[in-house]
C-alpha cells in the first residue's frame, strides 16, 4: 500500500483484492502497510474461510486500524512483533555502532548511518506520525519528542513533561498513546506485587530503537563507555535483546523492572522472578553494582540473578549471582540457557 496507485485503487474497491486473489496460484499473500486501508481485512476474513491460502498483513501503525478497522480478525489471526536486528542474526555485532546507530536494518548495516537516521528521526517521526495522528499543535508535539529524548528509559513523569512541552498532562498521555499504536515506544511496568518495601508503581518509557532515542536526546553526543548515554543506551540494547529472544520463541513471560521508593533497582526481572537481570557498563567492576540485586534476592524468591556487564574480567559468581559479559549473555541468552 506504499505505492499510491495501489492504495488508491483498494480504498476505491477493496474488493479486487478478492478478486486478485482468487485468480492467482499463489500459495501466500502479503498486504504491506495494511492500515492505509483498513477496508481490506473484511476480504481477507472472506478469503480466510474461503481459500487455503495463507495471509500476511503487515504494517507499522495500529492505530488507524483501531479507529477504522470495524472487523481485527480477532481469534483468526496471530499477532507477531518484529524487532530491530539483535545480536543472533548479527554474526559480526558490533556493539559501538549498535548502541550508536541502532539497530534497524536500513542504518546499521550502512556505511553512513549517521545521515540515513537524521532523514528517518526528521521525515518519519515528525511528519509521518503527525499528519496520520492529525495533531495540531505540531511544535508542541516536537518538543514533547524533545523532551523524551532526555527521559528515555527513566520513570515517566507527566507533570515534567507537560511543563516542557507547554501542554496538559492529558496531552502528553495522548503523545505516549501515539507512540504506542505506532509502535515506535513500548512501557516497562514495575513488578507491583506484595513486597517488605513499598515499590514505584510509575511505568519506564523506551522508544523501539536505540538509535533513534540517542538522536532524540537534545545532546545528541556520541555513545562511548563512560558517558552517561552509554549506560542508559547499553540496558536499552540489552533489554531488547531480552523481549526479542522472548517473543520469536512464544515465551509468555511478562518483562518489568523492579524499583523502590527508596531506589534499589534491577533493570529486568523476567516473569514471576525467574530471572532478574542488572545492566552495568562501567569500564571496572564494583561491588556495588550487585546492591539491586541483592536487595531484590533478600525480599523475593529469585530462581536466577544476573549482572550483565561491559567488563571482560568481572567475577563469575559473587553471593549467588552469575556475572556475564555481554556477548556472553547474549550468546547464553539465544541458545536457551538463560531462560527457556
Amino acid at each position: 500500500m506504499l505505492k499510491s496507485e495501489h492504495e488508491t485503487q483498494f480504498l476505491l474497491q477493496p474488493h479486487t483484492l478478492r478478486e486478485e486473489v482468487l485468480a492467482s496460484d499463489k500459495k501466500i499473500v502479503i498486504v504491506d502497510e495494511i492500515q492505509k486501508v483498513p477496508a481490506l481485512i473484511d476480504e481477507v476474513h472472506w478469503l480466510l474461510e474461503n481459500t487455503d491460502k495463507s495471509y500476511i498483513l503487515c504494517g507499522s501503525s495500529a492505530r488507524k486500524l483501531k479507529k477504522e478497522a470495524k472487523n481485527l480478525l480477532g481469534g483468526r489471526a496471530v499477532s507477531y512483533h518484529m524487532y530491530p536486528l539483535t545480536t543472533h542474526e548479527l554474526p559480526d555485532f558490533d556493539l559501538a555502532r549498535a548502541l550508536n546507530f541502532g539497530l534497524l536494518p536500513a542504518h546499521y548495516l550502512q556505511e553512513n548511518p549517521a545521515t540515513l537516521l537524521r532523514s528517518y528521526v526528521g521525515n518519519y517521526l515528525r511528519e509521518e506520525i503527525i499528519n496520520e495522528t492529525a495533531t495540531r499543535n505540531v511544535p508542541a508535539f516536537s518538543r514533547f519528542l524533545e523532551a523524551l529524548g532526555y527521559s528515555h528509559g527513566e520513570l515517566i513523569n507527566y507533570a515534567n513533561i507537560a511543563r516542557d512541552c507547554g501542554v496538559s498532562s492529558s496531552s502528553v498521555r495522548s503523545y505516549f498513546e501515539i507512540l504506542d499504536d505506532t509502535l515506535l515506544g513500548f512501557r516497562l511496568d514495575p513488578w507491583r506485587k506484595k513486597n517488605k518495601r513499598t515499590l514505584t508503581k510509575t511505568s519506564k518509557y523506551y522508544l523501539f530503537d536505540v538509535g533513534v532515542a540517542n538522536y532524540l536526546n537534545p545532546e545528541n553526543t556520541q555513545v562511548i563507555p563512560g558517558n552517561e548515554q552509554y549506560g542508559i543506551a547499553f540496558e536499552h540494547f540489552i533489554l531488547g535483546e531480552v523481549q526479542s529472544y522472548l517473543h520469536y520463541n512464544n515465551l509468555d513471560y511478562q518483562v518489568r523492572f523492579w524499583r523502590t521508593q527508596a531506589g534499589a533497582e534491577v533493570d529486568i526481572v523476567i516473569g514471576d522472578m525467574q530471572v532478574a537481570i542488572e545492566c552495568k557498563s562501567g569500564k571496572r567492576f564494583r561491588g556495588d553494582w550487585l546492591k539491586g540485586l541483592k536487595a531484590l534476592a533478600a525480599e523475593q524468591s529469585v530462581r536466577r540473578s544476573i549482572l550483565v556487564t561491559s567488563v571482560d574480567q568481572a567475577p563469575r559468581v559473587h553471593d549467588g549471582i552469575e556475572s556475564f559479559h555481554w556477548k556472553q549473555f547474549c550468546e547464553r541468552l539465544w541458545s536457551g540457557q538463560i531462560v527457556s
